[in-house]
C-alpha cells in the first residue's frame, strides 16, 4: 500500500513538474542590427543595449547585436553564426545603403512576408536603403529631412488601445529630433499610432514639405504573414532611458513577435 501511495506520489510531482516547465515558453531571438552606411547617430550603441537589456528583464527575448549584416541571410553560414531562420525578429537602427546581395535582400523580405516575423525599425531606419525601393514598402516610408532638427514638441497619440501606445497620455510633451516622410509613406498602408501635433511646431520651416500637416511618429502594418513596427523617436540618448519609452519598444517586440494582438489596420487620419 505505501509502495502506491509513493508512486502516486511521484507520478504526480513529475506531472506538476512537467506542467510547469510546458508552460514556460522558450525566450524569442531578436536580431539588432546597427549597421551605418550614412549619417552617425551617436544614440544607436545606447539604443542596442537598451533593447537587450529590456529582453533580460522580461525574460522574453534574447538579443544579438550587430554591426553588419552578414546574418541577413538564409543561407547555412559557418562557426556558429546564426541565419534569419534562427530570429524571430529582426530590429533596424540604420542608416544609408547597407551592403546586401540580392539573396540577402529577397530573405528579409520573405522572413517577414512569407515566414510571418517580426521586424521593427527606430529612428534613421527610414534613412536606409532609398536604392532599394521594397525596403520602402517593408518599413511604410523614407525620411523626408527633419525641419526643426530637435524641437520641443507636442506627441499626439492616435491609438490607446494598441499594446504599445495604450499606456500614454493622448497628448504628451517630448525633445528629440523630429522626421517627416515621403512616399511610401500613406495612411492607406500603414496604422499611425502617434504623430506630431501640427500646432506645435513650426510650419514655416523652408523645409516642411507635407502640406497635409501630417507627421507621423510611430506606425504600424501587416507585412504578408509578418508584423512590422516603426517609430523616429530615439535620436538622443535620453530618449531611450524613459520608461514610457522603454515600455513602448517592450510591448514593440512582444507584439512584432505574435506574443501580443493588436490592430494594424490603416486608417485616416484621426
Amino acid at each position: 500500500m505505501k509502495n502506491w501511495i509513493l508512486l502516486a506520489s511521484l507520478l504526480m510531482t513529475l506531472g506538476i513538474g512537467g506542467s510547469a516547465q510546458a508552460q514556460t515558453p522558450p525566450r524569442k531571438k531578436l536580431l539588432f542590427i546597427g549597421e551605418v552606411k550614412g549619417f552617425e547617430h551617436d544614440s544607436v550603441s545606447h539604443a542596442m543595449a537598451t533593447i537587450e537589456k529590456l529582453g533580460q528583464q522580461t525574460g522574453l527575448w534574447d538579443t544579438y547585436l550587430r554591426t553588419d549584416s552578414e546574418l541577413l541571410t538564409k543561407q547555412k553560414l559557418s562557426n556558429n553564426a546564426k541565419n534569419l531562420n534562427y530570429f524571430d525578429a529582426v530590429m533596424f537602427y540604420t542608416t544609408g545603403e547597407l551592403d546586401l546581395n540580392d539573396e540577402q535582400k529577397a530573405a528579409l523580405l520573405s522572413f517577414v512576408k512569407e515566414d510571418g516575423k517580426g521586424f521593427l525599425g527606430t529612428h534613421s531606419a527610414t534613412d536606409t536603403f532609398y536604392k532599394w525601393l521594397d525596403y520602402g514598402d517593408l518599413i511604410g516610408g523614407y525620411f523626408n529631412e527633419h525641419p526643426w532638427m530637435q524641437v520641443h514638441a507636442e506627441i499626439n497619440v492616435e491609438d490607446n488601445a494598441f499594446p504599445a501606445t495604450k499606456h500614454f497620455p493622448s497628448h504628451f510633451p517630448i525633445y528629440d529630433e523630429i522626421y517627416q516622410f515621403k512616399e511610401p509613406y500613406s495612411r492607406d498602408k500603414v496604422r499611425v499610432l502617434m504623430s506630431i501635433d501640427a500646432n506645435t511646431v513650426d510650419l514655416k520651416n523652408p523645409r516642411v514639405h507635407r502640406t497635409d500637416k501630417d507627421f507621423a511618429v510611430t506606425w504600424v502594418h501587416q507585412y504578408g504573414k509578418g508584423r512590422v513596427f516603426y517609430s523616429s523617436l530615439g535620436h538622443r540618448e535620453d530618449i531611450w532611458d524613459r520608461p514610457d519609452i522603454q515600455q513602448m519598444w517592450t510591448e514593440a517586440v512582444e507584439w512584432a513577435m505574435g506574443l501580443t494582438q493588436g490592430d494594424a489596420t490603416p486608417r485616416p487620419k484621426q
